[in-house]
């Protein structure tokens, strides 16, 4: 099992979903340009991810110059074919999709949905006062 990393971004680009091989595997790649901490926007980075299977239609809400958290894994495998040298191919296999807003506990993107199934708008503040329940 690989880690877990994720990176903040404005979407820069969306491909369309494809279909490949008789299992009708599907992926879907996007680019974005890397912002936040730590970024120089004289030298900006780009970034191409992509989603498989059910994970698809995750960019289907979002749109060209939206900023995006995007989780994902690092994922890589060797290839090698008869009398040429070995390659190495690495991906970014992204899982999840969310708005800076929605991670941060801000506004959720439009529907309530925060990412994780969580509503926003079903959610209801309790009007108990906690502070007396301190022991100081």
């Amino acid at each position: 099992m690989s880690k877990s990393f994720e990176t903040q971004g404005t979407i820069h680009s969306i491909g369309e979903t494809q279909t490949f091989g008789q299992n009708g595997f599907t992926k879907r790649e996007f680019v974005i340009k890397v912002t936040g901490e730590g970024e120089n926007p004289a030298y900006p980075n780009y970034l191409a991810l992509e989603l498989t299977k059910d994970k698809c239609a995750l960019m289907d809400q979002y749109q060209l110059g939206q900023e995006i958290i995007a989780h994902f894994n690092l994922s890589g495998r060797l290839w090698a074919a008869q009398g040429k040298p070995e390659k190495c191919f690495t991906s970014l296999q992204a899982w999840r999709i969310e708005s800076p807003e929605a991670s941060f506990g801000g506004t959720a993107p439009a529907g309530g949905s925060v990412g994780n199934g969580f509503n926003v708008n079903d959610f209801t503040p309790s009007s108990n006062n906690f502070d007396d329940d301190v022991p100081f």
